[in-house]
């Protein structure tokens, strides 16, 4: 690369230099505190090297053309503007080198501070804090130095150098065994002088080298270690568990030091502009006296409430305050900040806008449309259906029996109940055999984001609610209790005690994520009240729930927005009910192969293996009045209401007695001597129709062409129904969907006869019945034009058209290896949980384009699972579908996303 080239490629940027709207060039750290530079605050003086860079770096192995200089460049800059060198023994620069990725991440990938100190530098660090203090043992200049010197060796060591990080913790506990105390800041400067020996021993025994001593080696590994931690295996898994692309890189951002653990004076903490758990407005955060900002996330040391700064020191309690309210202004939303008091000098070390819960993303949403902040359009661009699933969870049903054997802090909000385990390995263990588990630690930290992932709940006897494991949990919508320090936890041997309790691994606690109450064995919940709002038993005009009222307040706004219809997935009366009173507009998919099940099960069975058209007839003639009765109850819960009733689609084995068991019954009965003339013939014919892959065998419209009359009974059947209803003032709108269907030959077929009957049974009343047909073979999407001809409907049936096109079997590949292929990142997610808008996706638009060519004004749907899952709604909007049509619970998540989807522009980021 040229020297001009490389002038032309700007790798670093001076925190002036950028804004809040340079995320993906600038992480989103790098940009926000670019943006606070840019508003006046007091931000420590720094400079972002790119996610450019870092991408290069990861492509090649090797840091790209230019970006040392630039570097050198801007660590100049940064020395004159502060008047110190990095390394300097005298009056030495101390700088922190944080990453910093486009979305959050926290806790995922490194940081290293105190970056700069050596053997030299310690003692000018010394003499540069002051030798004037009134901290007695546990404070002083030189103190400060070798804590600081002590911190660099060991986020070093394990971030840089992959150095076991339980060795230096071993060895911290050891000097504080022997001083008899627990605390870190009972250890004096020479205690942690020695301490700064015994680490750098660890240090030199895993590496093999010394502890570098040259500042700028330091940071020229600090950042190449934050450019591999993109790729470590936390951080992917994390990016996999938030859907984010893997492909963005992280920024590292260089920041001059300021320092929270210079004394009493001095401090660190975290502060939100609102309860990120519950929404509500006032002062909410921790703050750590004398230490630095990862003891307050990491959760070693239990903090105090952020209110508690106005007693401790009220000039930067006032000034906070005002930066707190001028960033929320300003980003038009909650913040979430970090920062830290130098001696009575407040700095604003990052600020972005803050995970929150479900319930608080809803009722924030809502309080900043009434302070004029943002619209509604904007609200509902706030929220998503996930927020919204969480909040349908139930939560504890609590009376006099169940009293809490320890309170710690709500971190994350959720009724969670499992067995307890003490390791990440043993939570992912139990949760892969099916058991719900709660992770208890002391503290979490990145490397257990897998257990996190795998438990219901988590419990920690440390930290607040900024703690790592109350930011991760909340991400995710895990109910996590931080904090309570009640629990003695003794991991070696898998237990904790509790109030005179001893808890062993594989016990029952229940945990409130709400007010942080810990409870012996299973507590029974009871429904979320968003449920009972939908359910119609909560009236939002009076109830004294915010979140009931923000939560009706959206999805009003979602209903009037959306173009989407939401129908729902129901087989029965009471589903049909059920998905009505959560808003359902209709039934998408009426499975008639579920009301063939149990006591009817012999009559299709009969019908299949009838060896004559009389006895087929009979079969035909009992299961006709049952399948009238089946839809009378669908259509009348869905007065006014369309209903698609798809004709039975059962892969064969269903009905039929298993092969195998048949074959040994006829055995042991010929053994005995026993007649089995008719067993012999019933295995006869079950050989003769038995299928090595059921799935793409004799069903769908297949079946009801082989077996005469199935198809004519349920059409049949469904008419009737219409016309008694209509007799009984009940509005029924039937519409008959043809499965399986890949030729428009077999629609036609059906179609014709379909036809007769429904004239015949209608005769002069008012009742019209649609026929359309399932899109659910890849043959059918690409030939959509012919089969419209046909067909007055699409539906869309996305389970069998990715199982078909992807040729997957749905029930087997799951636990056979899509774990391995979500671990490589061939999937992002499971293709059956969200659509594959590149692959089977084009297949729904090449489909819908060429149908209502065909057919103009052709009515489309979609039925699978797909359509309660938000992202593949919004893919679905742009197709233009018509209606989705999901499971009853999922209704409202689909009214919502169906709202989101037509407010939010195209390419935005939904997530």
């Amino acid at each position: 690369m040229t020297a001009q080239e490389t002038v032309e490629h700007k790798y670093v940027y001076d925190f002036a230099e950028g804004n809040k709207d340079l995320k993906d060039l600038l992480g989103g750290k790098g940009a926000n505190l670019a943006e606070m530079t840019n508003l006046g605050l007091p931000v420590p003086p720094g400079f972002t090297i790119t996610t450019e860079a870092c991408k290069a770096y990861l492509d090649t192995g090797a840091e790209p053309a230019g970006l040392a200089d630039q570097i050198a460049a801007h660590l100049a800059a940064l020395e004159r503007e502060m008047g110190r060198r990095l390394g300097d023994p005298d009056d030495p620069l101390l700088v922190s080198v944080r990453s910093g990725a486009k979305f959050s991440m926290p806790g995922m990938m490194e940081t290293v501070l105190n970056v700069g100190l050596n053997d030299r530098s310690v003692e000018g660090l010394a003499r540069q804090a002051g030798a004037a203090t009134d901290q007695g043992a546990s404070g002083g200049a030189d103190r400060f130095a070798w804590d600081s010197y002590r911190r660099l060796i060991q986020m070093f060591g394990k971030t840089v150098c992959d150095v076991p990080g339980e060795e230096f913790e071993h060895a911290l506990d050891e000097v504080k065994r022997a001083k008899g105390t627990d605390l870190d800041l009972d250890l004096d400067a020479d205690d942690l002088r020695g301490l700064v020996d015994t680490y750098k021993k660890i240090f030199s025994k895993h590496t093999g080298r010394e502890f570098p001593q040259e500042p700028r080696e330091q940071l020229d590994l600090a950042v190449r270690a934050v450019f591999d931690s993109w790729n470590a295996e936390r951080a992917v898994v994390y990016r996999r568990q938030e859907r984010i692309p893997a492909d963005l890189g992280t920024a590292v951002n260089v920041v001059a030091m300021v320092f929270g653990n210079l004394g009493a004076d001095s401090g660190t903490g975290v502060a939100f502009t609102r309860d990120p758990a519950s929404g509500a407005q006032g002062i909410y955060g921790d703050y750590l006296a004398n230490a630095q900002g990862e003891d307050v996330v990491a959760g070693i040391r239990n903090t105090v409430p952020l209110q508690e700064l106005e007693r401790i020191d009220k000039d930067s309690y006032d000034e906070l305050l005002d930066y707190m309210a001028r960033l929320e202004r300003h980003y038009r939303d909650l913040c979430d900040i970090e920062f830290t008091i130098e001696r009575g000098k407040l700095w604003m070390l990052q600020t972005r806008v803050g995970k929150r819960t479900a319930a608080a993303a809803f009722v924030i949403a809502g309080q900043l449309v009434d302070e004029g902040l943002i619209d509604l359009d904007e609200a509902l661009h706030r929220v998503n259906g996930a927020q919204l699933a969480q909040l349908m969870f139930p939560r504890f049903q609590l009376d006099h029996e169940f009293e809490p054997v320890a309170t710690g802090i709500g971190a994350s909000p959720g009724a969670a109940v499992g067995k307890v385990v003490f390791t990440s390995a043993r939570a992912v263990e139990l949760a892969a055999e099916g058991e719900a588990v709660i992770l208890v630690r002391r503290e979490t930290n990145p490397d257990d984001l897998n257990g996190m992932i795998a438990a219901q709940g988590i419990l920690t006897s440390r930290g607040g609610k900024t703690s790592h494991a109350a930011v991760v949990a909340r991400g995710m919508g895990k109910t996590c209790v931080s904090g309570a320090d009640g629990l003695n936890i003794d991991v070696p041997k898998r237990r904790f005690a509790v109030a005179g309790h001893t808890v062993t691994e594989g016990d029952v606690v229940s945990i409130d994520g709400t007010t942080g109450k810990v409870y012996l064995g299973e507590v029974p919940v009871s429904p979320s009240e968003v449920v009972r709002y939908f359910e119609g038993e909560v009236d939002p005009d009076t109830s004294d729930d915010a979140l009931v009222k923000a939560v009706h307040r959206i999805m009003s706004h979602a209903d009037a927005s959306r173009r989407l219809a939401v129908r729902t997935n129901a087989d029965t009366g009471a589903d049909a009910a059920r998905a009505r009173r959560f808003g359902a507009e209709g039934i998408g998919l009426c499975r008639t192969e579920h009301m063939f099940l149990g006591d009817r099960r012999e009559l299709v069975e009969r019908l299949i293996l009838a060896r004559d058209p009389a006895e087929r007839e009979d079969a035909l003639a009992a299961l006709l009045p049952l399948q009238r009765a089946d839809f009378v109850e669908i259509f009348r819960e869905m007065d006014g209401q369309p209903v698609t009733v798809r004709l039975i689609d059962p892969p064969l084995h269903e009905f039929l007695p298993p092969l195998e068991q048949l074959a040994v019954n006829v055995a042991v009965a010929q053994e005995r001597g026993e007649d089995v003339a008719k067993e012999e013939a019933l295995l006869a014919a079950v050989r003769r129709m038995h299928e090595e892959n059921p799935m793409l065998g004799l069903r769908g419209v297949r079946l009801g062409l082989v077996i005469p009359g199935l198809f004519a009974m349920q059409v049949r059947a469904i008419t009737e129904a219409a016309v008694e209803c209509t007799r009984q003032g009940i509005r029924s709108y039937p519409e008959i969907m043809v499965p399986l269907v890949g030729a428009v030959q077999e629609l036609e077929t059906v179609r014709t006869e379909a036809e007769r009957i429904i004239a015949e049974v209608v005769g002069g009343s008012d009742v019209n019945v649609l026929i359309g047909t399932m899109i659910e073979v890849p043959r059918a999407a690409l030939t959509a034009g012919q089969i419209a001809e046909a067909a007055e409907f699409f539906s869309f049936g996305t389970n069998d058209l990715t199982q078909m096109g992807w040729g997957f079997s749905r029930d087997d590949v799951e636990g056979a290896f899509f774990w391995r292929y979500l671990e490589l990142g061939i999937f992002g997610i499971s293709p059956f949980e969200s659509i594959d808008a590149d692959g089977i996706g084009r297949l729904v638009r090449i489909a819908a384009e060429e149908g209502r060519a065909a057919r103009p004004g052709l009515k489309l749907g979609v039925c699978g699972e797909h359509g309660g899952d938000p992202d593949s709604v919004h893919f679905f909007h742009a197709v233009g579908l018509d209606y989705v049509s999901c499971s009853p619970f999922r209704v409202p998540v689909a009214r919502l996303e169906a709202g989101r989807a037509a407010v939010i522009t195209t390419g935005s980021d939904s997530r």
